[in-house]
């Protein structure tokens, strides 16, 4: 052997022996040193931590009706770490054949569909995969490692196969859950809202701390706003399998919480009769499409009915919902049955902003109970003449009587008046600040959420949206961007808003809160469902009551002429209401609104209250009836509707021309 070939031995053997020398103590540490951790982590792989769902809390009324509760159900869910082929990205839009077929597979037991849908992903654009891949892949973009819901409510024999298939269907498995159901149907489903599986984002919200990703959570309405007490504490069972996911024993157990009880101030026969009043308003009075209602009381702000039209069935979410149906109920077409038009829909008053006009013209002195006007029928300034609805013309009132008449000229003229400097005064004269602490242009703070602070126009209000219009205009290239009309504010502006019109965007929560004000002498309540946290026994674990956000310092004098002339239009001859309430056996305080719209029929206003002075059940009802015409004819028959249910208990239409008494 010569030298260099005797080096070249040398370094292969060195190298060997080290390749070796690694291999050997690689194997020592882990056959011997950590030969307990390996064997303590293969046991573990034979131990599954199955979860226990807590029944979800019931929401009852005040008298104890249910309205949301939980029943028993089973599901089945597919875990995508577990599918034949580990579901990935890559294997949204063309999953591997293994997992096709199980797909398939289940679809056959399930009864569903395997023909290939399309499936919009996030992420991925709309995918033409079966819809069980479709439910999988939508749920895997959102939370990867959480199981994915394929069918809810499933027979007991389908429980049955699937369950003594388990190795047939990997990744397969059938859970017990807590389904939702609304025992009113379509009534008050904007108000309770939806529960459904959290999404990526909730789970990282501290609200949700502790959820697991299967968990479902209240998405919208009461069940969103009082989640953390209605949802309880799953459990869990950690039982041990064989190498087949076939079970073999509990190791321990550990049992759901149910969640609490929500006790609300809704009345259940109200909320029925008030939904029932207002689709018939829009029955009969084409083109109205759509409105909504607030029953309270003035005293303290408890809400004894609310209701949105149109509505849907809550039910419906209990499931899947495949994305046909949904573009079909709830798509662009449906005119929005999941918005809550009492507290998310705003819009001009109309006249029912009259009584805010004459609290600011009567606190600020511009105006005195005694003054008169003389209507003539139409109001002029700066070349612009405004008149009456139907050019009437009512001579000379004092403010109780043009209140009872619905008189806009003398409105007209108590706007001018009221207008202040705009570079002086850039948040408004009397009437903005009058406004503004009746709440218009501010969330109530009422318990649900999504409610919209609506507007309140001033001049450094205008200014702004001018200048937005005017970047937009610049950005866009554009003539307009219809966001506002370039023009400064002028005392036009200050006559609008005096009568409920222009640029005043308004909920129907926000204009009850303003005339519970009005009827408990100035505390501007807080609008709240919630009455009590209750353990499942019954026990009152939190009171929820939250005091009024303010007191508005009026002058009782003015209070009483303003009531005087909201009474008289309700129950007095040529009272604009008085046609639907001067046979009312109660004391009713009520006022009418017409606001116009561009493009559309006028939308229809009513506010009335029956004040604690003369009832022991005091309530205030608003109602707004999307395109529903005079208010008098659009909405105070709803308001009559619900106050007969309230005081009587039986529906009190109102028969246009008829002398009709409960």
């Amino acid at each position: 052997m010569t030298t260099q070939l005797a080096l070249r031995v040398a370094v292969v053997g060195t190298f060997s022996l080290a390749i070796f020398a690694i291999l050997f103590f690689r194997l020592w540490f882990l056959q011997v040193l950590s030969a307990d951790q390996y064997r303590l982590q293969a046991n573990v792989n034979y131990v599954r931590n199955v979860e226990i769902a807590a029944p979800r809390g019931d929401i009852i009324d005040r008298n104890g009706t249910i309205l949301a509760s939980s029943q028993r159900a089973y599901a089945v869910e597919v875990s995508p770490p577990g599918l034949p082929v580990p579901l990935t990205d890559a294997g949204l839009a063309h999953p591997p054949r293994a997992d096709a077929a199980l797909y398939d597979r289940l679809a056959g037991v399930l009864g569903i569909s395997s023909n290939r849908v399309s499936c919009p992903v996030n992420g991925h654009g709309v995918l033409h995969i079966s819809q069980i891949a479709c439910s999988v892949a939508q749920e895997y973009v959102q939370l990867p490692y959480a199981n994915a819901t394929v069918a809810t409510d499933i027979p007991s024999a389908v429980l049955y196969y699937l369950s003594e298939r388990q190795g047939a269907f990997p990744g397969v498995s059938v859970q017990q859950i807590y389904q939702r159901t609304y025992p009113l149907g379509d009534v008050a489903s904007q108000v309770l809202g939806i529960v459904g599986r959290i999404t990526k984002g909730e789970v990282a919200e501290k609200r949700n701390r502790g959820v697991s990703p299967n968990d479902s959570v209240g998405q919208s309405g009461l069940e969103e706003a009082y989640d953390q007490y209605l949802r309880g504490v799953d459990g869990a069972d950690r039982v041990r399998v064989d190498a087949l996911g076939n079970f073999q024993g509990y190791l321990s157990q550990k049992a759901p919480v149910a969640g609490s009880t929500l006790r609300t101030s809704l009345d259940a026969s109200l909320e029925a009769v008030g939904q029932s009043a207002l689709q018939q308003s829009i029955d009969t009075n084409y083109p109205a499409n759509g409105g909504a209602f607030v029953a309270m009381n003035p005293e303290n702000g408890a809400i004894y009915a609310m209701g949105s039209l149109p509505t849907y069935n809550a039910s419906v979410f209990t499931k899947p919902v495949p994305e046909s149906v949904y573009s079909q109920d709830f798509g662009p077409a449906s005119n929005d049955p999941l918005l809550n038009r009492a507290i998310q829909s705003v819009g001009p008053t109309g006249s029912t902003f009259k009584p805010i006009t004459a609290t600011a013209a009567l606190e600020s002195g511009a105006w005195s109970v005694d003054e008169s006007y003389d209507d003539s029928g139409q109001f002029c300034i700066e070349g612009q003449c405004r008149h009456n609805a139907g050019g009437a013309a009512n001579g000379v009132l004092d403010l109780v009587n043009a209140i009872r008449v619905s008189d806009d000229v003398f409105f007209y003229n108590l706007g001018a008046l009221l207008n202040a400097d705009p570079i002086a005064h850039p948040n408004g004269g009397a009437l903005q600040q009058w406004a503004r602490a009746y709440g218009i242009g501010r969330r109530s703070g009422v318990d649900l959420p999504g409610e919209s602070a609506g507007n309140l126009p001033t001049p450094a209000w205008r200014a702004r949206v001018d200048r937005l219009e005017l970047e937009c205009e610049q950005k866009q290239h554009v003539p307009s961007c219809g966001i506002a009309d370039g023009r400064p504010w002028s005392i036009g502006d200050n006559i609008n808003l005096a009568v409920g019109q222009g640029d005043v965007q308004v909920t129907p929560v926000q204009l009850a809160t303003a005339y519970a004000a009005i009827a408990n002498g100035g505390s501007i309540v807080r609008p709240h469902i919630g009455a009590d946290i209750e353990s499942p026994d019954g026990t009152v674990l939190q009171k929820i009551d939250p005091p009024a956000a303010r007191h508005l310092n009026i002058n009782p004098l003015y209070l009483d002429t303003i009531r005087a002339g909201l009474h008289d239009a309700a129950q007095t001859a040529g009272g604009t209401s008085d046609d639907v309430f001067g046979n009312f056996p109660e004391q009713v305080y009520g006022k009418t609104g017409t606001a116009q719209y561009n493009g559309q029929q006028d939308y229809a206003w009513y506010v009335c209250f029956v004040p604690s002075w003369v009832t022991s059940k005091p309530i205030i009802v608003a109602v707004w009836v999307e395109q529903g015409g005079f208010g008098a004819v659009g909405a105070a028959p709803v308001a009559r509707e619900i106050l007969s249910q309230w005081f009587f208990g039986k529906h009190g239409a109102y028969v246009p021309g008829s002398s009709q008494t409960l």
